[in-house]
């Protein structure tokens, strides 16, 4: 009989919730950004690529997400993966074949093409209005990009029948 009066003593302390003191961060009391985003057509290195949508997916975010982020952390001089994620991004280079790490950057060139070698672009960024980049093409006044009559079609149009 001595034990049954044990067990009511220590029933209290099994009923205790589990979580007591959890602190959980929810996103109604972070400081949101009212920001304007633009689609820019962006070249970069096809495997690098490749990594990049990987861990983009694997963290649930789109591209240009993962981007902004590691963009922002590079800024103020901080990494932008925790160890769990560097891991897998070592993984995602092997698997991708991507053997480039930052002693790689700016020291970058373009395979050659069947219209002849790229050139790397090298200096400072022009400053001013920004120039056509179309070959054969002028702005006019109206700010429209008008085709020179020297300029040619690059793709082929199907033709109706």
């Amino acid at each position: 009989m001595g034990g049954g009066r044990d067990v009511p003593q220590r029933l209290p302390w099994l009923m205790l919730p589990w979580y007591i003191g959890t602190i959980m961060k929810t996103s109604r009391y972070q400081k949101t950004f009212v920001i304007e985003r633009v689609q820019t057509g962006v070249r970069m290195e096809k495997r690098l690529l490749k990594v990049l949508k990987a861990l983009a997916e694997f963290h649930d975010l789109t591209l240009g997400d993962l981007i902004e982020g590691i963009v922002l952390h590079a800024f103020d001089g901080k990494t932008a993966f925790q160890k769990p994620s560097r891991r897998r991004i070592k993984e995602l280079k092997r698997f991708y074949g991507l053997d480039l790490d930052s002693r790689a950057s700016h020291r970058l060139t373009e395979a050659r093409e069947p219209g002849g070698p790229r050139k790397a672009r090298s200096g400072p960024m022009p400053r001013g209005p920004a120039k056509v980049a179309s070959v054969g093409a002028q702005k006019a006044a109206s700010g429209r990009i008008v085709r020179s009559a020297g300029h040619r079609r690059t793709t082929k149009r199907k033709r109706r029948p």
